[in-house]
């Protein structure tokens, strides 16, 4: 497949009111972007996806649009029951309001970010979706679906970011070609609607993963896993959202890893901690359980990727590189006798840490919680030093010491040419089979089958080795307990206990160093930015900001 550099923009009129003004000084001149115009052929809608996919990836990236703040992905973790802060305050002034809730406003960056991020990829989706129904354009109705439907998921996965996040939101199908400025928010069912419509029409036009060449770009099974999840929001569509889970288990597509694979299969480990090894993570290297993949590539390695910077492997959209390793991993380097390894996951710096709370949650034997999953020991790795070989005792406790930590090794990522770690230039795993059958359990337990809720997570305890539960222990807590075992370090906690509606009771006895949470936190402030530009009308904020 060629690769494409694509920004999708909104062109805003320019009107000049100076007699001096000359016609040809407003002529715009497009030389290194793709205008709607632009999308006339089938290379060109192609090049148009690969975009939407790199605006997506600005999410788990330190990029120029959330001002590079490494803080940005622990906003999504700590101040909910798994994670907690472990950096000081004037080094966090992102995430910091997400566990000391007092100091959340609506002047907060990351709620500012994932509104402007969000309707970007709307308005981008936007400007796909209207000029791929143009009768003019000589591409086979085949494609014309397959377009529009990939185009249709990333439209539906944002308004689901702002109906999670926001509750109901201004509504936008077309694409905005000048400014607006009377915005008002659309009923929450409204946007549901569009997303059910959405997502409808992409997991019938979408290809399946296999017919893609594109692995990272959107598949049928990526459209059903979202419309399971929107349902469960939704509430009352419980039945829907396991028959998309169902959809997805029954495709024979995808299987669960339960046998060693990989570049280390004959090195110590388990299946489990396989699929989240550098090199073992995409389909075309045996992870027949990852439904959706952002792949990335090591810069050495690419065109034009000379530096720290990661490029993605399909649409060349370059940014800074992603913080999970930094946000998750210990600063076990800066303690005496200790060296930088690949072994120990590379270079982190202990953003937020794991509750006890996770720690404590796992039976005996569950694979999730080995040695190859969940790092709770360091031994002293300097050769020179007095200690070599011998446990690090963590001094301070975890609760205060940022070097030594438990951590999930999930992210464990080290590039000997960057050993430093600037960046990584590890894939990203956004949906696998292991959530489809939690999703699942949640609309059988939602249904009253208890027992079926019960069978289908026995069947992810049964790969981990965790031993059988019954009906009888099947709540709403258990299933959200069970998806922090399952995927530690891969969902988006915040999300989901915001879309459970759960984030206030299950921080209770769980969070840890929080403050100030309220009711009003389970929903986040609309941007005030948003609202004083909206002058032309009222952009309702959310209640209690």
């Amino acid at each position: 497949m060629k690769t494409y550099k694509i920004i999708l923009t909104v062109a805003a009129a320019a009107i000049c009111t100076m007699q001096a003004c000359k016609k040809d000084f407003l002529t715009e001149k497009v030389y290194s972007k793709f205008t709607p115009e632009a999308l006339n052929d089938s290379l060109a809608f192609e090049a148009g996806i690969i975009g939407l996919q790199s605006q997506y990836s600005l999410w788990n990236t330190m990029n120029e649009d959330n001002n590079g703040n490494q803080g940005f992905l622990c906003v999504w973790q700590m101040g909910t029951d798994v994670a907690y802060n472990k950096a000081p305050d004037d080094l966090d002034p992102v995430s910091i309001p997400y566990t000391n809730y007092e100091k959340l406003n609506s002047a907060n960056g990351a709620s500012a970010f994932v509104w402007k991020w969000a309707y970007n990829l709307i308005n981008n989706a936007n400007v796909v979706i209207a000029n791929i129904d143009k009768p003019s354009i000589p591409v086979g109705s085949s494609f014309r679906g397959k377009i529009k439907g990939q185009a249709m998921f990333y439209r539906a996965l944002a308004y689901n970011y702002l109906a999670t996040l926001y509750g109901g939101v201004p509504l936008i199908k077309e694409p905005l070609t000048a400014p607006k400025t009377d915005f008002v928010r659309a009923p929450v069912k409204d946007i549901n609607d569009l997303i059910v419509s959405d997502l409808n029409f992409a997991k019938v036009n979408a290809p399946s993963i296999d017919e893609l060449e594109a692995k990272s770009l959107p598949n049928k099974s990526m459209a059903s896993q979202l419309l399971a999840e929107a349902y469960l929001r939704m509430g009352g569509k419980d039945a829907e959202a396991e028959a998309e889970c169902n959809a997805i288990i029954n495709s024979g597509d995808f299987s669960l890893i339960d046998a060693r694979y990989g570049v280390k299969a004959s090195q110590p480990g388990d299946p489990f901690s396989d699929m989240f090894i550098y090199g073992n993570q995409r389909r075309s290297q045996g992870n027949k359980e990852a439904i959706w993949v952002e792949e990335t590539e090591n810069p050495a390695s690419v065109p034009n990727g000379a530096g720290p910077d990661i490029q993605s492997k399909f649409g060349g959209y370059r940014f800074l590189g992603s913080q999970h390793r930094r946000a998750w991993g210990s600063r076990y380097y800066n303690q005496a006798g200790m060296l930088l390894c690949d072994t120990l996951g590379g270079r982190g710096i202990s953003r937020m840490a794991l509750t006890y709370f996770v720690l404590n949650s796992y039976g005996a034997n569950d694979m999730r919680n080995s040695q190859y999953n969940l790092r709770r020991k360091y031994y002293y790795n300097n050769p020179s030093s007095p200690n070599y070989g011998q446990l690090v005792v963590p001094g301070l406790g975890i609760d205060t010491n940022r070097n030594i930590v438990p951590k999930t090794n999930k992210w464990d990522q080290f590039d000997p040419n960057d050993t430093f770690g600037s960046s990584m230039i590890k894939d990203f795993i956004i949906m696998r089979l292991g959530e489809t059958y939690l999703l699942k359990a949640e609309a059988q337990f939602k249904q009253g089958n208890t027992g079926g809720a019960a069978t289908t997570i026995n069947i992810l305890r049964d790969r981990a080795h965790a031993g059988h539960v019954a009906a009888g222990d099947i709540t709403m807590n258990f299933i959200l307990d069970e998806r922090v075992r399952e995927l530690i370090g891969e969902e988006n906690r915040r999300m989901t206990l915001m879309r459970t509606g759960t984030l206030l009771q299950r921080v209770v006895g769980r969070g840890l160093k929080i403050t100030g949470i309220a009711s009003r936190n389970l929903l986040l402030p609309i941007p005030q930015s948003e609202i004083d530009l909206n002058k032309d009308a009222k952009l309702e904020q959310n209640p209690g900001y």
